[in-house]
């Protein structure tokens, strides 16, 4: 299962299973950082989302519109100005699970997962230039652990599954969060060691 983006005080607290139009529209890591951005922040416009991703105006509205599209973000109609729009997430989370997904969407699930781990790698970058600013009880627990396992595709499944489940247990809505909490993004990823598990060259 590929989850992308974490609850948003402003979503409507539901998920949305992503069919193959949304797939497409969410296959490109840009557009992923922008959709966090709206979950984890709250409404925002294009301006404020170009300063917080480094990407100019034009670009930050162009790919907000792609979300509108694809009905993944909706605009707040009651804030800003004719000329400043204020968009928000439509979902709390994205989910895709290429296992259970129909054949006619494998296509688009693998450029969406390709997306995920994209985007999942530039946020890690970024938080990594923040490390030597951390308070010292936010660095003492924050982790960034890198293992090797031997394991078979059952075995990834079901860890990924008992995972899910810890993780599960840990979500709070905003409104919930217990006193002195901050946003914290747990990124899981599994996958093989790269040039490990590719088919033999000229094989599908």
């Amino acid at each position: 299962m590929v989850a992308s983006s974490a609850s948003s005080p402003e979503s409507s607290g539901r998920d949305i299973e992503l069919d193959t139009a949304a797939l497409r529209v969410l296959a490109h890591p840009l557009r992923l950082n922008v959709l966090t951005l709206l979950r984890e922040r709250g409404p925002s416009t294009a301006t404020r989302i170009s300063d917080e991703l480094g990407i100019n105006p034009g670009a930050a509205s162009y790919h907000l519109r792609r979300l509108a599209s694809g009905g993944l973000i909706v605009e707040e109609p009651d804030r800003g100005t004719g000329r400043e729009r204020w968009w928000k997430s439509a979902h709390r989370q994205s989910i895709h699970d290429p296992a259970a997904a129909p054949a006619e969407q494998r296509e688009a699930g693998r450029a969406y997962t390709h997306a995920v781990a994209l985007a999942a790698a530039d946020r890690l970058r970024r938080a990594a230039h923040e490390v030597p600013l951390l308070p010292q009880e936010w660095l003492d627990v924050a982790t960034y652990g890198d293992f090797l396992l031997y394991l078979t595709p059952g075995d990834v499944d079901r860890m990924r599954t008992e995972i899910f489940e810890v993780v599960s247990r840990y979500r709070h809505a905003e409104s919930e969060a217990p006193e002195g909490s901050s946003p914290v993004a747990l990124q899981v990823q599994a996958f093989p060691v790269p040039g490990t598990a590719l088919p033999p060259a000229g094989e599908a």
